[in-house]
């Protein structure tokens, strides 16, 4: 296994998202081996690696959905592995899980308010909702239709506008590209480059690192569970060897 390397991290201030040394898994061996990586505030950090490999089990770790079984996570310096998936979410990070998992026969508008369930501030999610709105305008001129009529694309957008509605300045995205259409992928991108411009944190997965090289700060390369080399994205397309090895090319 390569020997990770890991940037420098440019601020003293605690890291938006921190992962250190986790392990976890399900009902069998570990998935996750002693993950270590940090997402600095306003960055896009992308985690990439062959499907089945642990990187949505990272993600769902850090929500809380998948049990832990060794290391710490922390949401600006606070730890908060212990936290049920309702008050990670309520400590400001937001799941957009890969698929998404919208409610199939509720409208756009009523999937988007099951993303506000920990708030009960009226006038904040309507806020949130002009926002979401603002930024993904297809979704208002959908929003009485049921979910299960969207197109892929749709879909994939309310599921990262019910992540919004969320209000978390962390969001973890899970492969919003997973299934869709060259354009429509280029579109979903669009989408989340506008939420790095207006100062969000992202973790993102993705099995393709040349599709958000443009976007990203740092990549984390996962393999079996493991960070198997970090570093800035470019340097990563450049290294042919690690491509073939772990990506097939």
């Amino acid at each position: 296994m390569l020997e990770p390397r890991f940037p420098t991290q440019p601020s003293a201030q605690p890291a938006a998202l921190a992962v250190e040394g986790v392990s976890a898994g399900y009902d069998g061996p570990d998935v996750l081996h002693g993950v270590t990586l940090a997402v600095p505030k306003g960055q896009i950090v992308t985690v990439v690696g062959p499907n089945g490999h642990g990187k949505s089990t990272l993600l769902r770790t850090i929500s809380g959905l998948t049990r832990l079984r060794q290391g710490r996570i922390l949401a600006e310096g606070r730890e908060i592995q212990k936290l049920k998936p309702y008050q990670v979410a309520a400590a400001g990070i937001a799941h957009v899980p890969q698929g998404d998992l919208l409610f199939p026969e509720m409208t756009v508008y009523e999937n988007l308010l099951m993303g506000a369930y920990t708030s009960s501030d009226q006038d904040r999610i309507e806020k949130r909702l002009a926002f979401v709105y603002d930024l993904l305008p297809r979704l208002k001129e959908r929003h009485a239709q049921v979910a299960s009529s969207l197109s892929g694309g749709e879909r994939r957008m309310v599921g990262i506008g019910r992540g919004l509605m969320a209000g978390g300045e962390v969001m973890l995205i899970d492969e919003p590209s997973l299934g869709l259409a060259p354009l429509v992928i280029e579109q979903i991108y669009e989408v989340i480059g506008a939420l790095r411009a207006e100062g969000r944190t992202i973790l993102l997965v993705e099995e393709n690192p040349a599709r958000v090289a443009h976007l990203s700060d740092v990549m984390h390369l996962l393999d079996d569970g493991r960070v198997v080399w970090s570093g800035a994205p470019e340097e990563l397309l450049e290294r042919e060897e690690l491509l073939s090895t772990y990506l097939g090319g």
